[in-house]
């Protein structure tokens, strides 16, 4: 199972950059790599087994696949992509489960029950922290506006993003401690650039 991570990491990495449109500019390989980096992060300071490190860097290298397929609905289409790649590797089904549960949770509300759903679903807002995060907002404003028709007055977006970045909460103790702090100069950057 050592080479399961880097078989994964190359198999999506191929699967993205063959599959997925370049009209993605938020939900793109480098997001991938983002939240693969962050799972890592997170899970380090989350005291994690070497299995449950596993199953979150495989989730997390799957977790966005779907949106090859679909926008809406996009976890699903991951889950069906990385049961397959997973069962014919050879993985034991409670390890797929625990993947598939990961993926699951990082649906929109988010809702982690486990430890790892509740890295994974830090790990996809990482992002919310970064000291460029205006650069990956405005990547998905792009998106918004090109897959689901959502068209924003800037006024709009600003007032949409400081209320989704005030109203969100990070779920591991990590999250609480460290990362909203960072997130939260954000939140004052906006502010004060209203």
């Amino acid at each position: 199972m050592d080479n399961l991570v880097e078989a994964v990491s190359s198999y999506v990495t191929l699967f993205l950059s063959e599959n997925l449109s370049e009209d993605f500019s938020f939900h793109c390989m480098g997001h991938t790599y983002d939240v693969v980096n962050a799972v890592r992060e997170i899970g380090a300071q989350s005291n994690l087994s070497e299995e449950e490190m596993l199953v979150l860097q495989v989730a997390a290298w799957f977790h966005d696949c779907g949106y090859v397929n679909l926008y809406i609905g996009h976890e699903e289409e991951s889950k069906k992509i990385a049961q397959n790649f997973l069962e014919n590797f050879g993985c034991e089904k409670d390890f797929i489960d625990a993947v598939l549960s990961c993926i699951d949770s990082t649906k929109y509300p988010p809702k982690p029950s486990s430890l790892l759903e509740k890295v994974l679903c830090d790990a996809d807002l990482y992002h919310l922290t970064r000291p460029n995060y205006s650069k990956y907002e405005k990547a998905l404003r792009q998106e918004f506006e090109k897959y689901l028709g959502l068209i924003y007055t800037d006024e709009e977006w600003l007032q949409k993003n400081l209320s989704f970045l005030k109203n969100h909460e990070y779920y591991t103790d990590y999250g609480q401690k460290v990362l909203a702090k960072f997130k939260e100069v954000n939140i004052q950057l906006m502010i004060y650039s209203e």
